[in-house]
């Protein structure tokens, strides 16, 4: 007897007494001990099998970032193992024509309970969980209560005919989830070996990262192929229109497509390699990743400077660390003319070599590289093997190392100095009363300034700072 389609309490009474009869109640019973032995059996198969599960998952959880694989997933293998039992044991009923719809019931909550818990711990998406969470109650539901194949069939009688190809909504949503799956798992799959290539260390950073990053595109690409094949797409129906899509994607993508064989190039002749320092243009950093389309150079200041593969292969790249990281480093400095020079080169050395990040070989020199106007200049010359550290800051504790010297052995730091020479005068100016009264305003507006007469007139100077005014008697 079927379950009644109204609310007669007549029907409700027939179909109870039906439902309780004794070969009923044994089907009920059969399948509660179906379920309650499977959830045993699944909690015996985790006891066994955690020995070595759970050092497994381990390490395969030290390849992903935080939250991939969290420890709590672990939780789930018994319900894993539950569900498999209930499934088994629903096929094997159903060759013996048995019909047990309460174990199939519960494997279907089983498997609801797994994708919205596993759903909520490994998808950091929120947006995503709650998608994935609202597909499985919509499946759940149509599955319980048999709607499924209703559905299905409603679903497939939407479509679209493209030449050859029958597209119906059902196929589309399959396609979907599919490639969203496989996707999921191909760049997983990616991260991991990603990861495992790392620690080869007969490698270098550039073929490392140039074998991630071929392995990922294989992955994808197979992921999308396995995924229209299993939909039953026949992709040599898309030939024409792919091809006409090329086309345009070519012009459009030219710049994609330039930095992307850009970057294979880069890798390939490791002429830039992640942890070199580099200069372009005026950006200064060390390289911290190179990728497909873009290198990513950290600057000192923190910044992260994005700058595209092309560039790098078309315009001037000064790498600092390119064949050897000793790079070596200029300072320009002066001394006064009344300096000994042999002493001054040897205290820029002294200097130079009680910095800690200066190497000794080859050792710091200094030259003398100008007779300037206000005094000698100088050159010294070091070289460090840490580049990455920063350039400016060593300079700077060497150009301190130096003042802090000078004044010990009171060294003169030039300054400019400029002498002028007026050879007329007018004689009202150079009368004894407007002497002392310029030399009385002088001392009032308290500047360093004074005005002498040698007795004659025949010369007077003023001197204001490092400027002299002198009258030469013609």
């Amino acid at each position: 007897m079927g379950f009644p389609s109204s609310f007669n309490m007549s029907q409700w009474l027939e179909w109870v007494r039906a439902e309780a009869s004794p070969r009923h109640l044994e089907l009920l019973a059969l399948q509660l001990a179906v379920i309650a032995a499977a959830i045993i059996v699944a909690y015996g198969i985790r006891l066994v099998t955690r020995s070595f599960t759970d050092p497994v998952a381990f390490r395969i959880g030290r390849y992903f970032p935080a939250g991939w694989l969290p420890a709590d997933l672990q939780k789930l293998a018994v319900l894993a193992y539950a569900w498999l039992l209930l499934i088994v044991a629903a096929r094997l009923a159903d060759q013996f024509a048995l019909d047990l719809k309460i174990v199939k019931v519960a494997a279907t909550l089983t498997a609801l309970w797994i994708v919205l818990r596993a759903s909520t711990l490994v998808l950091r998406d929120a947006l995503l969980a709650r998608l994935v969470a609202a597909a499985a109650w919509i499946v759940a539901a149509l599955d319980i209560t048999g709607l499924m194949a209703p559905t299905v069939a409603a679903l497939d009688s939407v479509a679209v005919t493209v030449g050859s190809v029958r597209l119906t909504l059902l196929l589309v949503l399959k396609a979907a989830l599919l490639i969203a799956v496989l996707m999921w798992g191909a760049l997983a799959l990616a991260r991991l070996l990603g990861s495992r290539i790392q620690m080869v260390t007969d490698l270098s950073p550039s073929v490392q990262i140039l074998t991630a990053n071929l392995i990922r595109i294989a992955l994808v690409s197979l992921a999308l192929l396995i995924a229209l094949n299993m939909v039953g797409i026949d992709l040599t129906a898309f030939a024409v229109f792919s091809g006409a899509v090329g086309v345009g994607l070519g012009f459009g993508l030219q710049k994609i497509v330039s930095n992307f064989v850009s970057g294979i190039i880069l890798l390939v002749e490791r002429s830039i390699k992640p942890g070199d320092v580099i200069e372009v243009g005026h950006t200064y950093g060390s390289v911290s990743a190179l990728g497909a389309r873009y290198a990513s150079v950290r600057g000192r200041d923190g910044k992260e400077y994005l700058i595209p593969n092309e560039t790098l292969i078309t315009n001037q790249v000064v790498n600092w660390s390119y064949s050897n990281s000793l790079v070596r480093l200029d300072m320009a400095f002066g001394v006064g003319y009344s300096s000994d020079l042999r002493e001054v080169r040897q205290i820029a050395i002294e200097a130079a070599q009680q910095n800690n990040r200066i190497v000794g070989s080859p050792p710091p020199v200094c030259h003398i590289t100008e007779f300037g106007d206000n005094g000698v200049n100088l050159m010294l010359r070091f070289w460090i093997e840490d580049p990455a550290s920063g350039v400016a800051n060593v300079k700077g504790d060497v150009y301190l190392a130096i003042w802090d010297k000078f004044k010990e052995r009171d060294v003169e730091l030039p300054f400019p100095q400029r002498d002028i020479y007026i050879k007329n005068i007018p004689e009202n100016l150079l009368r004894p009363e407007r002497l002392a009264a310029a030399d009385e305003s002088q001392r009032d507006t308290a500047q360093p300034q004074g005005i002498a007469d040698d007795g004659d007139g025949g010369q007077a100077h003023r001197r204001a700072g490092n400027h002299r005014i002198e009258q030469q008697p013609e």
